[in-house]
């Protein structure tokens, strides 16, 4: 990996990190706006890239909220990578105003639902809408940003990492 990757990796997870310390209030302390980061670094530094810096995001996000499902969060930094590299391949190749619904239903509605069977239909019920939101405002804040950086980064470097 070269060097100027890894410092816009570097820089993403640190973004994320901050994101994950600006919560939605949920009855999971670990909703936060630590994804919109991972979003647009999928699509700068590529689907690999943004799913490392998803889960990590999680991660941390979890920490600052105290790891209120406690290894269960392992699972969500997983899910989270998942997402961000789907995300990062259906921007990537063309398909961008598809990849926000699919975001936001993926993260907002299915992954929560993966823990119905640890946590029961009342969590899933009660934290969907709230996750749904974060999802959104992550989403908007990259789709925002996304069209004004992605020529900035192509100008400068002439290509995408991948």
């Amino acid at each position: 990996m070269r060097a100027g990757k890894v410092s816009w990796l570097a820089l993403f997870i640190a973004l994320s990190v901050a994101g994950g310390m600006i919560k939605v209030p949920a009855p999971v302390s670990s909703v936060a706006l630590d994804s919109f980061p991972a979003l647009i670094g999928a699509v700068l530094l590529g689907p690999a890239a943004g799913a490392l810096i998803g889960a990590f995001g999680h991660i941390v996000s979890a920490l600052f909220g105290g790891f209120p499902m406690g290894p269960l969060h392992g699972i969500v930094a997983v899910e989270m990578a998942a997402v961000m590299w789907v995300f990062g391949r259906i921007y990537r190749s063309g398909r961008k105003w598809t990849a926000l619904p699919v975001f936001v239903f993926l993260n907002g509605i299915v992954l929560p639902a993966l823990f119905i069977p640890f946590m029961g239909m009342v969590f899933y019920v009660s934290s969907v809408p709230a996750i749904g939101v974060a999802a959104l405002i992550n989403g908007a804040a990259a789709y925002v940003l996304l069209p004004r950086l992605v020529p900035l980064f192509k100008k400068r470097y002439g290509r995408f990492y991948a």
